[in-house]
């Protein structure tokens, strides 16, 4: 998804040893509804300018028109039909309720298909449109705040932003886990994993940087300490390819949508150690996600993802992933992978680094919701590498 307003870098809003988020303190495949059910949070202002861009219709059409998204939900929706077929579902954040539909195409007995924004008036004519308002109930207003009288069995969302856990729509979803999944229900996506890895990109420095040393003929150099804080202080979102990547990424988090709790996703800390697979310049770290689409009984796949993870993940690269496809439904936003609307989360260093092929660099990453708004990020890098700490520290808003 994109992000309640638009953020530095001109974008629409759609987040040790890594750590399992929702790790396997509750029977898995469970919902943990027997907790007591928290309180629904305030409503604050940066919450209704968050719900408000939801209801352009650009922000829609570029959902809708990224193919890797949509038809990837589609065919999780119809590769899990037996468990959607005569069952009551909940689709958390529904916008134009294309989700809702598909849920409906695939046998839903009945849908209730929620959205905050105004979108959702939108997607009550959509629902009239193609004669499915005896299947699917569209309800304006917050997961939190809205009354459904009955327990669901399938809850599913679209809840993931920039660098996975960026608008921190997960809560939601927790919330209406809780609150309304039965015992044993289906959750879509069911599990996700955050990635980092050190990239080179030289030609964005060019463009933006460099630039600056010739213009028209003219010297400028004296712009560019002031470009690199106003290009590189914030997150930039956007697209790398394999090539950019300087090593196997490393798992920042992983996340069990059966079994993860909101306080797990106020901080996370990773540490990682990477060696550089060439020599080049050392211009940031990147982060992608992928998700999983697994149903809550099968357990054999479930237990294999369950190991503790090595921080250097050497047996991460695309061939594994390829296999970790062929039992499960995967949505990538990976380098090596189709493009989608969610492209790559950037960190830019100020000052390239020059590495040699088998250098080592060491560090740690900290994600953790701004005190000042809990759907922006506080990212704190922390890197090592030759002879030297640095520190690098951003907030995604």
């Amino acid at each position: 998804m994109l992000a309640g307003g638009e953020d530095g870098n001109g974008h629409l809003p759609r987040p040790r040893r890594p750590r399992r988020l929702g790790g396997m303190g509750s029977p898995s495949g469970q919902a943990a509804s027997a907790l007591p059910h928290p309180a629904p949070p305030p409503c604050t202002d940066y919450d209704m300018a968050y719900f408000k861009a939801y209801s352009h219709i650009g922000v829609h059409e570029e959902m809708l028109k990224d193919h890797v998204r949509t038809n990837t939900y589609r065919n999780a929706i119809m590769h899990h039909k037996d468990l959607i077929s005569g069952k009551v579902v909940l689709d958390v954040g529904c916008g134009t309720g294309v989700l809702s539909i598909f849920c409906a195409f695939a046998g839903a007995t009945r849908v209730y298909a929620v959205d905050a924004s105004d979108i959702a008036l939108q997607a009550m004519e959509i629902v009239r449109e193609n004669e499915l308002s005896d299947k699917v109930i569209v309800l304006h207003g917050r997961i939190e705040d809205v009354e459904i009288e009955e327990k669901v069995d399938v809850i599913i969302s679209e809840w993931m932003g920039y660098m996975l856990l960026y608008e921190s729509m997960l809560g939601s979803v927790i919330f209406a886990r809780d609150k309304w999944l039965k015992p044993g229900g289906l959750i879509l996506p069911s599990h996700a994993s955050l990635y980092l890895a050190p990239i080179t990109n030289s030609h964005r420095y060019q463009d933006s940087i460099y630039f600056w040393r010739d213009v028209y003929g003219i010297k400028m150099s004296c712009m560019m300490p002031l470009a690199k804080q106003c290009t590189f202080m914030e997150p930039s979102v956007e697209t790398i390819s394999g090539e950019n990547v300087l090593t196997w990424p490393t798992v920042v988090a992983q996340v069990d949508c059966y079994t993860i709790q909101a306080p797990d996703l106020e901080t996370i800390t990773a540490a990682y150690k990477f060696t550089s697979m060439l020599q080049a310049p050392l211009h940031g770290f990147a982060f992608w996600f992928d998700v999983e689409f697994n149903g809550p009984v099968r357990q054999k796949f479930k237990k294999q993802t369950s190991q503790p993870l090595d921080v250097n993940m050497p047996n991460y690269n695309p061939s594994n992933k390829k296999k970790k496809a062929d039992v499960s439904i995967v949505l990538s936003t990976a380098p090596e992978d189709a493009p989608t609307h969610w492209q790559q989360t950037l960190l830019y260093l100020f000052e390239p680094i020059e590495l040699k092929k088998d250098q080592i660099m060491e560090g740690s990453v900290t994600i953790s919701q701004s005190q000042q708004h809990a759907r922006f990020l506080n990212i704190c890098l922390k890197y090592f590498t030759g002879d030297q700490w640095y520190v690098k520290e951003s907030v995604m808003r």
